[in-house]
């Protein structure tokens, strides 16, 4: 009898932990999701530099942009609220490490390997590559890597991103002006201050649009290829998760496309 007692009590621990254990691994496997829903608000970092991706007006503070409509309908799945908490390129994996700060970032946020390696990023919302502006009547001067990588052409870039890090791995020989304002850089070089600006295919469009001195001549034929997503610090899989599924959703219905034609970038390569 005892003995049969003893097989009891150890099958009835045994499922104990089990169900224990099964209870935790659920209760953790959404840390994320419950605190942000717990809070009532999704927090954002963004740079609100990067036109139109992700842009803060300097009167009202309000942000908007392709980024900023992504980082709403997220929100919007989630069932809670979005703020936005700025950020800037030179802090930006730092500040995406730093928990209390914010849940994940997006604005212009290239997917590379080396971000992938410390961080986690959603899987591509829009098609990306490095491109130039420069002044419309010299666009016919600049056609390749060759014709920047020159003493006499001055290259303006913001810092910290991977706008500086192409031109310094790519332009040895250039001029490089380094300029703290990433959206003041398209006027500087149509004012004459600069040559060109190292930028991409997500950002060109709108200051041609928006400033008849500029040109965007290789638009069309980007340095390089690319894609722009959601990036977070590791650890938050069931975040990551929610955000790839919006992501698929607004593919699906149409949402993503319209976005890209709302801000006139181009939909896939």
């Amino acid at each position: 009898m005892k003995r049969y007692l003893k097989i009891f009590l150890s099958a009835f621990i045994l499922c104990f932990l089990a169900i224990g254990c099964g209870l935790q691994k659920r209760v953790s496997s959404t840390p994320t999701l419950d605190k942000i829903q717990k809070r009532g608000t999704l927090l954002v970092g963004t740079t609100g530099d990067y036109r139109p991706l992700s842009y803060k007006e300097p009167g009202t503070g309000e942000y908007w942009g392709f980024g900023i409509d992504v980082a709403g309908e997220i929100a919007g799945a989630l069932g809670v609220s979005v703020s936005y908490v700025p950020t800037s390129w030179p802090t930006l994996s730092a500040d995406v490490q730093t928990p209390e700060l914010f849940d994940f970032a997006i604005g212009g946020i290239t997917i590379t390997d080396a971000r992938l390696q410390s961080m986690d990023m959603s899987e591509g919302y829009l098609c990306n590559g490095k491109t130039i502006l420069c002044r419309k009547e010299e666009a016919d001067k600049y056609k390749s890597l060759e014709d920047l990588d020159k003493p006499e052409v001055r290259v303006m870039v913001n810092p910290g991103g991977l706008n500086e890090k192409f031109a310094r791995e790519n332009l040895p020989s250039c001029t490089l002006i380094v300029f703290e304002k990433n959206e003041e850089i398209p006027s500087k070089v149509a004012a004459g201050e600069a040559d060109v600006m190292i930028t991409e295919i997500t950002e060109a469009p709108w200051y041609v649009q928006n400033d008849t001195r500029l040109a965007a001549p290789l638009l069309g034929t980007p340095f390089t290829r690319g894609q722009i997503g959601v990036l977070m610090r590791k650890g938050q899989e069931d975040l990551l998760k929610k955000v790839n599924a919006k992501i698929q959703e607004m593919k699906s219905d149409g949402k993503l496309k319209g976005l890209h034609d709302k801000y006139g970038l181009v939909y896939g390569f």
